[in-house]
């Protein structure tokens, strides 16, 4: 395990990249692959004023920022429904990164310190356990999309809306054998376990003994806070491995978020209150960002109640 932040840190994140764009942007997002926008510069435009908005919140704040590159559905399965081969699939990985590298190279500084992630997927639906891998076989599927981050230089990679263990094992093996961190982010039922019905605590204890406790840490995303507010055990040592969350704004589940036609956008201060106190339930929390239905409005409210008093710079025009 390699330590990516202090214990005293807060980095924040950006929010739901796709239901931004498909919501607010009115973009054609076919299996909401943010990636494919990186094949023309018009699309790369979009992407690049996104990611810049949160740069400017987070140098708002004062705050780090982790920039995750728009490559959640850029694996092979899900390019493959978009006409990607092999090749043009690792070329828009490392355009997704190299987007990341350009907005830190444009915001980074002292006070806003920021990490630049290899954004990685589920092989099938997030929110439900389809394409079952063993852990070898997630780790031979994702290696290969893992090892094109490593080669771009990203300072650690992030799986999100892993629905069953051995999946999030796999990753983080491939992640180890490539020498580059990760992050593993589990999504929640409204029953607080996974959609394969493991608990969190199962699923953190299980891929820290099958990797070594490779993991830098752990997130929750895709779940509301009341969905899972219940389940944490302040003062386990488990929960000393969370120190991520990317909360829904909606409370819908995620099969009623699935049949939705409308976007449930829920109250960004309300959810701002919400990490509020979900804070002295996750003492180590040190990364916080939104999910799906979630946009600048929620992340900067979130960053208002977790750092006050950072608010300092006056804000962007």
């Amino acid at each position: 395990m390699k330590r990516l932040l202090p214990d005293n840190a807060l980095y924040m994140t950006d929010g739901g990249l796709e239901t931004t764009l498909i919501f607010h942007e009115g973009i054609d997002l076919p299996y909401f692959a943010a990636f494919d926008l990186l094949k023309d510069e018009a699309g790369t435009e979009y992407l690049r004023a996104y990611y810049r908005r949160y740069a400017e919140i987070a140098r708002r704040f004062r705050l780090g920022l982790v920039l995750e590159s728009p490559t959640w559905r850029a694996n092979r399965d899900w390019a493959e429904k978009l006409g990607y081969d092999r090749a043009a699939l690792a070329e828009a990985n490392r355009k997704g990164v190299a987007l990341m590298h350009e907005i830190r190279s444009m915001y980074a500084s002292p006070l806003t310190p920021m990490l630049v992630s290899g954004n990685i997927g589920p092989r099938g639906d997030g929110y439900r356990v389809d394409k079952r891998m063993t852990a070898e076989q997630a780790r031979d599927y994702h290696a290969e999309q893992i090892a094109t981050f490593a080669d771009c230089g990203v300072d650690l990679v992030s799986v999100f809306t892993m629905n069953y263990v051995e999946e999030a094992i796999g990753v983080a093996l491939a992640a180890r054998e490539a020498g580059v961190p990760a992050v593993i982010s589990f999504t929640l039922e409204t029953d607080g376990r996974l959609p394969s019905g493991a608990t969190l605590k199962q699923a953190i204890e299980e891929t820290d003994a099958a990797s070594g406790g490779y993991p830098a840490h752990y997130m929750i995303n895709c779940a509301h806070p009341t969905h899972f507010d219940f389940v944490l055990e302040p003062g386990a040592p488990w929960m000393e491995r969370i120190r991520g969350l990317r909360a829904n704004a909606s409370r819908r589940s995620h099969a009623q978020l699935d049949e939705a036609t409308d976007l449930d956008a829920g109250n960004p201060d309300e959810l701002g209150g919400e990490y509020r106190l979900l804070k002295p339930l996750l003492p180590k929390l040190a990364v916080v960002g939104g999910c799906c239905g979630t946009d600048h409005r929620h992340v900067a409210s979130i960053c208002a109640a977790l750092a006050p008093r950072a608010e300092a710079m006056p804000r962007a025009a």
